[in-house]
């Protein structure tokens, strides 16, 4: 086969630009990277492509993270003077209940009004323009204190022998107040809502001691200790769901079976209402499901204080509206109430705020770890993204010397060798 001179041009040029080629690819890489794309290397490009994903997720996942912590270290800074305050109220309503409070109880009374707006205050925290305690409706101010004192109804606070007593005898569940009740008697009642069953103030206190209950213990309930029943009560009949009375002069009612005249004992104070929810907000921090239970980083109205009381009132209020009236009871200097239901109210707002704050520090605890395990999956998959994709810069130096080598040593040859044109005749 005869091999002419544009046979000869044409090959040379091919080999110089594969040269060139191989020298611009070279070049790419002084970027730090050693693949471009599929074809640098296919393996390499596939898990680089996996690292940087899975790098992507973890990143965010440990943004997610270190936000929750934040969310939840302001919460429970908030819960933690909560706390305090409520410390501070239960010392003062014992010394109160034993007449060892020292100046005025209406003035004490005062002290524990502006603790309790204190811890109102403290509810109506907030973290970058969001409100923590309230739950998905975080542009909404959760608890709102009246400007004006109401007519309250005033609730038995059983203690925890006494709720096991009642709830076994009606078989009602969760039974903790019942409604404080007058006789025309002058006498105090109290009556079971979930039964309309009304008791002497004397049978609640420690009547119930020696009375025979449904499991057979003791002796019969007496018919003195049991008055009568309210036939049809309902609450929403007698009360508002924040606990006032929807009409003070309809109030007065008899007990079926009896002729004394019963209406509602009263307190006049303060109260709160709640506006937010009961949902939760999640910072998810790894692949899979949200799950609610681990993955929540508030505390809403209803886990801090309480759910709704026996009132039926908003969710969220029923410890700041007993400490209210705790308020109002030591305003009006009554030790006998405060000795009772007063101390019971403080010690179970106490731990109410004290469990939920446990709650709230063992999810932190969970996602303080979880920052150190995502930061330091981050290093790993970084490395494995360097492992794959990075530039060997001292094997890169070489190669790059060899392929400008051979590309200059092609063009100086290819300027010797090849055959000359008929311009370089002219010339």
């Amino acid at each position: 086969m005869r091999v002419s001179s544009l046979m000869m041009t044409g090959n040379y040029l091919q080999q110089l630009n594969s040269a060139y080629e191989k020298q611009a690819k070279l070049m790419e890489q002084t970027d730090g990277s050693s693949i471009h794309r599929p074809s640098d290397n296919p393996v390499n490009y596939t898990k680089n492509m996996i690292y940087n994903t899975s790098l992507s997720h973890n990143e965010q996942y440990t943004a997610n993270v270190k936000s929750a912590v934040s969310w939840m270290k302001s919460t429970d800074s908030a819960m933690i003077n909560m706390t305090d305050s409520l410390k501070t109220i239960v010392e003062k309503t014992v010394a109160a209940a034993n007449d060892k409070s020292t100046g005025d109880p209406a003035a004490t009374g005062d002290e524990v009004q502006k603790l309790v707006e204190e811890i109102v205050a403290q509810g109506n925290s907030q973290l970058g323009g969001r409100y923590l305690f309230s739950g998905q409706m975080d542009s909404t101010e959760p608890f709102t204190l009246s400007t004006d004192v109401k007519i309250r109804g005033l609730a038995k606070t059983m203690d925890d022998t006494q709720s096991a007593f009642f709830n076994d005898t009606a078989k009602s569940g969760d039974l903790s107040q019942m409604v404080s009740l007058t006789g025309d008697d002058g006498n105090a009642y109290y009556m079971n809502t979930t039964n309309g069953k009304i008791y002497t103030s004397d049978f609640v206190a420690t009547g119930y001691k020696t009375a025979k209950n449904t499991s057979g213990h003791g002796a019969t309930v007496k018919a003195g200790d049991e008055c009568g029943t309210a036939t049809g009560f309902s609450m929403g009949t007698y009360f508002n769901t924040d606990g006032t009375l929807k009409n003070t002069a309809n109030a007065n009612w008899a007990a079926s079976g009896t002729s004394v005249q019963f209406h509602f004992t009263t307190v006049q104070q303060q109260v709160v209402s709640y506006n937010g929810d009961n949902n939760k907000i999640s910072m998810v921090k790894q692949n899979g499901e949200v799950n609610t239970a681990i993955d929540s980083v508030n505390v809403t109205g209803e886990d801090v204080f309480g759910s709704t009381d026996i009132f039926g009132g908003s969710k969220g209020t029923a410890v700041l509206n007993d400490m209210l009236t705790v308020a109002a009871q030591m305003k009006g200097n009554n030790s006998k109430w405060l000795s009772t239901d007063g101390i019971t109210l403080a010690n179970n707002a106490s731990n109410k705020v004290i469990n939920a704050e446990t709650s709230l520090a063992g999810r932190n605890a969970v996602y303080n770890d979880a920052v150190t395990t995502l930061e330091s999956q981050n290093t790993i998959i970084t490395q494995d993204i360097t492992t794959v994709s990075a530039t060997d810069v001292s094997k890169l130096a070489v190669q790059l010397m060899t392929a400008q080598t051979l590309y200059n040593m092609s063009l100086s040859v290819g300027s010797k060798i090849l055959p000359q044109s008929l311009a370089d005749y002219l010339s």
